[in-house]
């Protein structure tokens, strides 16, 4: 799940094992997905910043992602750093 209204969307939904955040991400990113990621309990890890963060996925600027596959989300917690 890409970007912050799709990423509070799949959190609501119980589909997010991971959430990663641009490492300049925007407060009111904070305020929306950090707050409910950790409401829910999922745990969270900072990313490159929000140009780079798009750009590995194909697209511009991206303050948020949500990880949905448990196998993806231990490989990127096991080398906690998304950068």
């Amino acid at each position: 799940m890409v970007g912050t209204s799709g990423v509070r969307e799949a959190l609501r939904q119980g589909r997010v094992v991971l959430v990663v955040l641009a490492g300049d991400h925007a407060r009111r990113t904070e305020e929306k997905v950090g707050r409910l990621a950790r409401a829910l309990g999922v745990p969270m890890l900072m990313g490159p910043p929000a140009e780079e963060l798009g750009r590995r996925m194909g697209r511009p600027s991206v303050q948020a992602l949500g990880v949905q596959d448990q196998h993806l989300a231990a490989g990127i917690r096991a080398g906690e750093q998304v950068e």
